[in-house]
């Protein structure tokens, strides 16, 4: 049996602060031989145990993964920019390195500059972690122009990017960083797996990322799920879908679809763009029988290897007609197993067939939100909005459905679905 390539700590809840408490545990790491992958996560690290971790890897020939997800717990936040830097700048210097993972780690915003050299410098890492680290839109503004200004620099020296999955949930990105994320992921252009979800990231700045992502013919993950889509982020996505031929698992969980968003999304799938997908993740968008009808079309025609799909929290009721075809489609390719519970469908008396969309209490939220970032830049009260009257509303109805007929008729990908 081949010796284990890997140091690990994990989960052991040591409080290393000095370069003494952390040299036993280092002096173990160096005893390993051909060191590929370290894990020092569940434990607490100090700037001079960081400084001490940092000198032992550095010009590492053969590790590829380090594991520092939540290293830094009870520690003040003017220690853990120094603390990170140690780490951060001594991985430049390790060639081998493929993964770096820096979750759990809430060093927020103001500590995210200590990454930036590395992002910048070294040259063929492929996947980045940094799920739950309080960046906001400062953080992430400054991680996603390192991740730019990396593609823009492999680029000049005519080399391509090794970029191949970036995680970078429930970290409050919103709107504000999203359009730089976007030129990012387009600039890299190899990603497989994006995974944004829990961001508060909204209709605007999804249509930045699915615009972005778009430039990413590889593409096999896409997860935004529990960010706010309404119709705008939904055709956007929908227009994006094919450009990603390999993609496999598709999360669009509670991100607010709507009825309109459904089917924009739905009636792209129908035609087969994503032959290969695997898991449709597609709670809570509260869209109706129309959409769930074009995705049981979907499984029949174009998904034999679908083996998860989760649509509970939508508008209709486990008996619909439109379930029974989801579940004989499913069935036809032996995955009667693969739709998960529908025990929080919504009652259709609920909503309104003329449901003005952009009356949602999230999209309102949103829109608080965006007056009160506009208050905060220009330092000017931001105007108030003006409810529209039941006439204007109904214009704005009829001109979103002609949108949408009209997005569709451009997308060009074959024989129509037949309608719902």
């Amino acid at each position: 049996m081949a010796a284990t390539r890997l140091y690990s700590i994990h989960g052991k809840g040591l409080k290393l602060n000095t370069a003494s408490d952390i040299k036993p545990y280092l002096d173990e790491m160096k005893a390993v031989e051909g060191l590929e992958e370290i894990r020092f996560g569940g434990n607490t690290l100090g700037i001079e145990a960081c400084t001490a971790l940092g000198e032992a890897l550095k010009g590492n020939k053969t590790l590829k993964v380090a594991d520092l997800s939540d290293i830094f717990t009870g520690r003040l936040i003017s220690e853990i920019p120094q603390a990170l830097s140690a780490v951060c700048d001594a991985l430049i210097t390790v060639p081998s390195l493929v993964e770096l993972n820096l979750s759990d780690n809430a060093f927020g915003g103001r500590s995210a500059d200590p990454i930036v050299p590395f992002l910048t410098q070294h040259r063929t890492f492929s996947v980045l972690k940094l799920n739950n680290n309080g960046l906001g839109v400062t953080g992430g503004l400054i991680i996603a122009k390192a991740l730019l200004d990396s593609a823009e620099a492999l680029k000049a020296a005519g080399q391509k990017s090794a970029l191949r999955t970036v995680i970078c949930g429930r970290n409050r990105l919103e709107n504000g960083s999203a359009p730089k994320w976007a030129e990012a992921f387009k600039a890299h252009g190899g990603l497989v797996e994006v995974r944004m979800f829990q961001n508060g990231i909204r209709m605007e700045g999804v249509e930045a990322l699915a615009q972005g992502l778009s430039g990413c013919p590889n593409l096999e993950v896409f997860d935004l799920q529990d960010n706010t889509f309404t119709e705008r982020g939904s055709r956007a996505v929908a227009q994006a879908l094919p450009s990603w031929p390999n993609l496999r698992e598709l999360n669009l969980s509670d991100c607010l679809l709507k009825p309109k968003g459904g089917l924009a999304v739905a009636t792209v799938l129908a035609r087969g763009v994503n032959p290969k997908l695997e898991a449709l993740k597609l709670t809570y968008g509260e869209f109706d029988g129309r959409t769930i009808d074009l995705i049981a079309k979907a499984i029949t025609d174009h998904w034999p290897n679908l083996t998860t799909l989760e649509l509970n929290g939508n508008i209709g009721d486990p008996e619909d007609e439109c379930i029974q075809n989801v579940k004989d489609a499913l069935s036809g390719h032996g995955h009667e197993d693969a739709l998960d519970e529908l025990d929080d469908m919504m009652d259709p008396a609920e909503f309104e067939a003329e449901e003005e969309e952009e009356d949602h209490p999230a999209v309102e939220e949103a829109e608080e939100l965006d007056k009160a970032e506009a208050e905060k830049e220009d330092g000017e009260p931001a105007a108030t909005t003006t409810k529209a009257a039941p006439s204007t509303i109904a214009q704005k109805v009829d001109k979103a459905a002609d949108d949408l007929a009209d997005l569709f008729g451009k997308v060009s990908l074959g024989e129509k679905p037949s309608q719902p």
